[in-house]
């Protein structure tokens, strides 16, 4: 594509001779001239036009012009599209920008290790997006990089453009002991009555109907033959019991909540590489609030570039006081032993259950009585010198 504004330009008429001899006189360049039949051809520079129109008068020569397709005649058109121009400087930028920048970091071979943790180590040696290649010693960093991250052996680094490719290789995790494999006794976790009591693994010490304190041995892993020599095994059985088990709810009459008071705005920041651009003026302008966080990146042919708009949606609150009558304040606990009962004795039967309320000038208590029957048993470790 031509560069130059240039014009055709077609001339015909009795005086063409005496045309083209001042267009040769007043030095106008005239490229790709000719005649065919009773008419001139040439291409003219535009800012010649108007001269050329001035001979085409005075000889009385009929003149007709075309504008050629070049660049420079459409960036004249679109000399005014403030938008344009300014779109074709920030793909420059742009361009230039991301040249010799860090744009991608990718994190492979890390199974245990988050991405999070490598990319905070990786911050620390100035491995981050926007900033230059150039000035990043990779073999150094990849160095340095398990000294940073616990659990890491090696690491291998290298650049594809402005990409960095880190590959993790991660220490080998030492062997733990197999619990099945850690001598120990099966003990009480309550004062109980054993309602069913099997030993898999060593020596029942009660029998069904047996009272056991808190502690007892019930199946014990030290088992001692008839010769005399003692050997320690991990005990394993289950053991069932009725016990007694007390839980305490309490709540206050008076209770300060945090409430919504529909009022909200949204304050949008520019992320440019590690760089962050408010988009907005001032602080925060409720003076309690609840805070959610969003983010789009900028995606081009279909990869994320280092550009995104960070959005936070701030919703007030108001603090208020809600008074609970003895009844509102009653369910609310009872709610809660609901939650508990499901939560923590979801596999114990509930034999019976008692509550007792006492209450004083500010709060409520549920004191809940339980009678319950479930596993009583719990493995305690036996220690060899």
């Amino acid at each position: 594509m031509k560069l130059r504004r240039l014009v055709r330009i077609n001339a015909r008429g009795k005086r063409l001779s005496e045309f083209i001899n001042l267009i040769h006189e007043r030095r106008i360049e005239c490229r790709e001239e000719f005649c065919r039949g009773e008419v001139f051809h040439g291409d003219v520079f535009r800012r010649e036009l108007r001269e050329i129109q001035d001979i085409a008068r005075e000889c009385g020569v009929e003149l007709k012009t075309a504008d050629y397709d070049t660049l420079g005649e459409r960036l004249f058109r679109y000399r005014r599209r403030i938008g344009l121009l300014i779109g074709l400087i920030l793909a420059a930028f742009t361009a230039v920008c991301f040249s010799d920048v860090i744009v991608t970091i990718e994190i492979s071979g890390n199974t245990s290790i988050s991405d999070e943790v490598i990319l905070a180590a990786l911050a620390e040696l100035d491995i981050k997006r926007g900033t230059p290649i150039h000035s990043v010693d990779l073999e150094k960093c990849g160095n340095r990089l398990p000294f940073l991250v616990d659990g890491v052996a090696w690491v291998g680094m290298h650049r594809t453009g402005n990409r960095i490719a880190v590959q993790i290789r991660e220490t080998a995790p030492i062997p733990q002991k197999e619990k099945g494999r850690i001598p120990c006794n099966v003990v009480a976790a309550h004062d109980a009555e054993i309602t069913y009591i099997l030993a898999r693994s060593g020596f029942a010490m009660f029998r069904e109907g047996d009272y056991v304190p808190k502690g007892a041995l019930l199946i014990s892993g030290v088992v001692q033959s008839k010769t005399g020599r003692t050997s320690v095994s991990h005990a394993m059985g289950e053991v069932r019991g009725i016990y007694s088990e007390t839980v305490s709810f309490s709540g206050a009459y008076r209770s300060t909540e945090q409430s919504l008071t529909g009022r909200s705005s949204t304050q949008r920041t520019l992320r440019l590489f590690s760089l962050d651009i408010p988009l907005y003026f001032g602080g925060d302008k409720f003076m309690s609030s609840t805070s959610e966080y969003s983010e789009s990146p900028l995606v081009l042919f279909g990869k994320e570039l280092p550009i995104s708009i960070k959005r936070r949606k701030l919703s007030e609150t108001v603090c208020s006081e809600r008074l609970f009558t003895p009844d509102e304040l009653k369910d609310r606990l009872m709610d809660k032993v609901s939650l508990y009962e499901k939560n923590f004795l979801g596999d114990t039967k509930i034999i019976s259950r008692d509550i007792k309320t006492s209450r004083n000038d500010d709060t409520l208590t549920l004191n809940v009585f339980y009678r319950l029957e479930g596993d009583i048993g719990r493995q305690q470790e036996v220690f060899v010198k």
